[in-house]
C-alpha cells in the first residue's frame, strides 16, 4: 500500500474504506461480511476508514469490527457532523457523543462539517459558536483533525477553505467532475494551502464502471493497459499527486482485493498523454447523451442575476447520462439549496453569458429547457419547502 502524508505528515493510505454502502442483511447491515472486507482492507494497509451519523448502521458497525480485532488505534477513523441537523451547541455536544458511543472509542481521528454546499451554512455555524466547540475538543484530544465534505460550486468551496484554517477537506471528484463542484481548481487550491484532500465518489456511486457507453468499455477492454474501468479511474485520480486519499466503498472482497491492487502500483504522474487521450475519448462518449454542449468552463459567469448556469447544465446532462432522478437530485443538492437563488428562472434573457460562450450555446433557450426538465412541479414544491426549512432554521440559530 502506498502512502501520502496529512499536515502533520501522519501516513494515510492512499486507498480509503467508505463506510456508506455496507450490504444489507435483512432489516440491519450484514456485520459478517463487512467485517471480512474491512479486516481484507486493513491486513493490505488500508488505514482510512470513512463513515457519519447519517449512515444507517455504519458507525456502530465500524466501532463493533475495530474494537473487536484490537485495532482502533491503529487506524484512522473518519466520522461527521451532520450540521444540518443541528440548531445549537448542546446538539452538536449531544451528536458528537452519540457518534463515540456508537463507534466504541473517545476520540475521533477526522472530523468533518457534513456536506456543506454553501458557505452560508458555514456562516451559520460560526455563528453558532462550533469554530470556539471546536478548538476545545482538539485541545482535549477528542477531535485530531477538522474539515469539511463539500457538494456545491467552486466559488462556495473556496470562500469555505479561506475563511478557517482546516485541517483537511472532502470533495466529489472524478475524471467526469474534473470542472463541476469543487473541481480541479478547488483541489489544487486546497494542496497550496498544505490541505490534504479527501476524494469521495471516485466512480460516480459505480457509474463509471457499470454505465459506461459501449464504445468507452470497447476502448478501455482494448487498451494495452489491461486496466478495468474502475482502475482508469483511480489511476487518474493517483496521477495527481494533489490527492491524499480515494475513498471506496467496496462492498465485496473481490472489489477490496482489485482496488488495493491499483492503489499498490499506481504513481503521481504516470499516466501518458495516450492514456490521458483515451480518458477524454471516454468522457466524449459518456457527454454524447448530453443535452447540451457545456464543459463546463465557467465562461459564461459571473451571472449578473445569480443563475448558476454550468451548474444546472451539468445535472440537466446528468439526467440524461446517469438517471433523471439522480441529474434532479444533484440540482437540488449543488443549486437549489444554496442560500442565495441561483434558478434558471432568475435569468432576464440579457446575453452576456451567449457572448462569451466558446462553444455557442444558445444558453438564454437551453436553460428554459434545463429548468423545465430539473424542476418539474412535485421537485418544485419539494425545493421550496427544504428551502423555507433552511432559511426558518438559520433565522432560529
Amino acid at each position: 500500500m502506498q502512502y501520502r502524508k496529512d499536515r502533520d505528515g501522519n501516513e494515510l493510505s492512499v486507498l480509503g474504506f467508505g463506510c456508506m454502502r455496507f450490504t444489507r442483511k435483512g432489516s440491519g447491515l450484514d456485520l459478517e461480511k463487512a467485517e471480512s472486507e474491512i479486516m481484507a482492507a486493513y491486513r493490505a494497509g488500508v488505514n482510512y476508514y470513512d463513515t457519519a451519523y447519517i449512515y444507517p448502521g455504519s458507525e456502530a458497525l465500524l466501532g463493533t469490527v475495530l474494537e473487536r480485532n484490537g485495532i482502533r488505534k491503529k487506524v484512522n477513523v473518519a466520522t461527521k457532523l451532520p450540521q444540518y441537523l443541528v440548531r445549537n451547541l448542546a446538539g452538536v455536544e449531544k451528536t458528537f457523543q452519540e457518534e463515540l458511543d456508537r463507534l466504541r472509542t473517545d476520540y475521533i481521528d477526522y472530523y468533518l462539517m457534513h456536506m456543506l454546499t454553501d458557505q452560508a451554512q458555514w456562516e451559520r455555524l460560526k455563528v453558532m459558536g462550533l469554530p470556539e466547540w471546536i478548538a476545545e475538543k482538539k485541545k482535549n484530544g477528542k477531535i485530531r483533525y477538522i474539515g469539511f465534505s463539500y457538494h456545491g460550486n467552486t466559488e462556495n468551496f473556496l470562500k469555505i477553505l479561506e475563511d478557517y484554517d482546516w485541517d483537511f477537506c472532502q470533495i466529489q471528484y472524478n475524471y467526469l467532475d474534473e470542472h463541476t463542484q469543487a473541481g480541479a481548481a478547488g483541489l489544487k487550491a486546497a494542496s497550496r494551502k498544505g490541505i490534504p484532500v479527501i476524494i469521495m465518489e471516485p466512480l460516480r456511486g459505480g457509474k463509471l464502471v457499470n454505465m459506461l457507453p459501449p464504445e468507452a468499455k470497447q476502448a478501455m477492454a482494448g487498451n494495452t493497459r489491461g486496466w478495468t474501468p474502475a482502475a482508469w479511474a483511480f489511476r487518474w485520480l493517483y496521477n495527481q499527486p494533489e490527492v491524499t486519499v480515494v475513498l471506496s466503498g467496496m462492498n465485496s472482497l473481490e472489489m477490496v482485493a482489485e482496488n488495493v491492487k491499483t492503489a499498490d502500483n499506481a504513481r503521481a504522474g504516470e499516466l501518458t498523454e495516450q492514456d490521458l487521450a483515451l480518458i477524454r475519448n471516454v468522457k466524449e462518449a459518456i457527454r454524447a447523451g448530453e443535452k447540451v454542449g457545456c464543459t463546463g468552463c465557467r465562461y459564461c459567469m459571473p451571472c449578473p442575476k445569480g443563475v448558476d448556469i454550468p451548474g444546472i447544465f451539468r445535472c440537466y446532462n446528468a439526467m440524461y447520462t446517469e438517471g433523471k432522478h439522480d441529474g434532479r437530485f444533484q440540482f437540488a443538492q449543488t443549486v437549489g439549496l444554496t442560500k442565495e437563488p441561483a434558478f434558471a428562472t432568475q435569468c432576464v434573457g440579457c446575453g452576456k453569458c451567449e457572448s462569451h460562450c466558446p462553444q455557442g450555446i444558445e444558453i438564454r433557450q437551453k436553460l428554459k429547457e434545463a429548468d423545465k426538465a430539473l424542476r418539474p412541479l412535485p421537485y418544485r414544491i419539494g425545493i421550496n419547502a427544504a428551502r423555507a426549512f433552511m432559511l426558518r432554521k438559520g433565522r432560529n440559530a
